[in-house]
Order: C-alpha cells, then structure tokens, then sequence
C-alpha cells in the first residue's frame, strides 16, 4: 500500500490540509492510518476518494451532501461532471485516480474528452503537462510505484507517436531539417515528442534520436545528413555544473546551426549561453521564436 502523507494530499487535491483534518474530524471522509511516530498515513483509495469529493466540492457540492454519499455515488457525480465537460483541474485529477488503479479504459475516456473540447495541442499543454508536474510530486515524495508512472507515460507516449505519424508530408514542407535528441542518461522524452509533434505539423524535416544520445553519434548524424536546427532537452541527467560544459561543447561543435534548449534546469538556468544557443521558455516561447501557428 501507497503511504501519502496529508501535504501530499494538499498538494494533488488543492484541499488544504487543515480542511482536510476538519473533514475527517466532522464527517469521517477519509480514516488515515497512523505511522509510529504518529504521523497520518493515508492510502491510495482515500487518495482518490479525496481526488473526487474535490471535483464535486468545486463544482458546487456541500461536503456535508457529498458525505452521505457512498462511493459509488460520488464516482457516477464525478463522471457525469467531466462527461459534461468539467475543467482542466477535474480532468487532471481523473486521470490521477485512473493512474493509480492502472486503468487504460479510464485513462483513455478521460484523455479522449479533452481532445475532443480542447484539441490535442491544447490538451498537451493544459492538461497533461500539469498532470505529470503532480505525478513528480508523487515520484519525488516516493508514494508511486515506478510502474504506475511507467504506465502513465507509455499511454501519453502512445498518444504522441500517433500524432506524428498523422501529420501526413505535404508540398508546403521546408527543407529545413531540424535534429532533436535528448543528452546522455537523459531519458524523459514525452516533452521531446510534443516537440517533434509541432515541427512536423509546422512542415519540419525532423531526424529524430530520442534518449540518451552519445554526443559523438551527434555528430555522425551531421555528417551524413543536414541539419538546420538542433533541439534538446535538460531535465535531470547532467549536474548544473555540468551543463556549462556540454552547452559550450555543443555550441562549439555546431557553430553554424541554431541550437534550442529547454527543460526544468535551463528555466532556472543564470549563466550566459553561447550565442548560438537559444532558450526556450514554453511551447509557446518556441512557436513564437520559429513564427509557426
């Protein structure tokens, strides 16, 4: 069993913790466990109990009504919500629940809605980016088994590469090739395939490496084909004091390319980059940098 702690339930739900204590006390929504050093321990099913009555708390709902109801009750309310649209918030927090049961059937249907009222670019950036912000807030606090996020991010995987492969080639191509990889150990590439998604929208030549790229096989790629643009990603495999080091070796290598880097450590990153390099913020920071829709 999954031991979340109440800051973790504060943090995936928006229900602030001493409001979840006054809950508990008044209307035993959730029974949390106690640790030996006395320390509330709640499970995975108050988590997505908790999830729920969020949904219908913010959709108007007293929690004194919600509280009578069984769970069965408050599941059918909180379909019938994002069956009828819901907002971003009730959707991430349905695909959290349906995370931790490991349903595809949920994952899917929930996943699919939003594409359908948001669009799928939309959906990315609103909904499933958020997501796994809050799925690293359950790695980090390791209350997630690792197959529980390898499951999640397989689905959005799957999603991706099947976005790419429909946008067909057409005459309005450039020739223009853009080269995106991820560096060394650097193995979270769901962000990378977003990108990928947008350049071949956007009529990009797109030459593709994914994970852990060598820095040499970089090279070698340039060698054989011709590349524009380089476009790569830094997240957690290089130390901040290595970052420097690789950006001034990428830079020197590829003097005359235009190289894009994004990622959690180049948001935070202060020191001043090599002309060539060029950070990017967000996906809409990208759009406007390269003047696509």
């Amino acid at each position: 069993m999954n031991c979340y702690s109440i800051k973790d339930l504060e943090k995936l739900s928006g229900i602030k913790a001493h409001t979840i204590r006054m809950w508990e006390k008044r209307f035993n929504i959730v029974t949390p466990d106690r640790t030996k050093t006395n320390i509330r321990c709640y499970s995975d099913e108050d988590l997505k109990k908790l999830l729920n009555i969020s949904t219908l708390y913010n959709h108007g709902f007293r929690i004194s009504k919600i509280a009578a109801m069984d769970r069965r009750e408050i599941n059918d309310k909180v379909s019938e919500i994002t069956q009828d649209g819901g907002s971003h918030e009730d959707h991430i927090k349905n695909l959290t629940v349906s995370m931790i049961d490991m349903n595809e059937a949920t994952f899917e249907q929930v996943l699919n809605n939003a594409i359908l009222r948001l669009g799928f670019e939309k959906t990315v950036t609103d909904i499933l980016y958020p997501f796994l912000e809050k799925v690293g807030v359950l790695w980090l606090a390791g209350t997630i088994h690792p197959a529980q996020e390898h499951y999640v991010t397989n689905l959005i995987r799957q999603k991706l590469i099947i976005a790419i492969d429909s946008q067909v080639r057409s005459g309005e191509e450039t020739s223009e090739t853009f080269l995106l990889y991820l560096p060394e150990q650097e193995l979270h590439e769901l962000g990378l395939l977003f990108y990928h998604y947008l350049l071949r929208k956007s009529g990009f030549q797109v030459i593709y490496l994914g994970q852990s790229v060598p820095f040499n096989d970089l090279k070698e790629v340039a060698k054989i084909k011709q590349v524009d643009f380089l476009f790569t990603y830094f997240i957690a495999a290089l130390s901040a004091r290595e970052i420097p080091e690789y950006l001034d070796k990428l830079s020197k290598s590829f003097l005359n390319k235009t190289i894009y880097i994004t990622g959690g450590q180049i948001r935070k990153y202060q020191s001043a980059l090599p002309p060539n390099v060029i950070p990017v913020k967000d996906v809409q920071h990208f759009k406007e940098l390269m003047q696509i829709s």
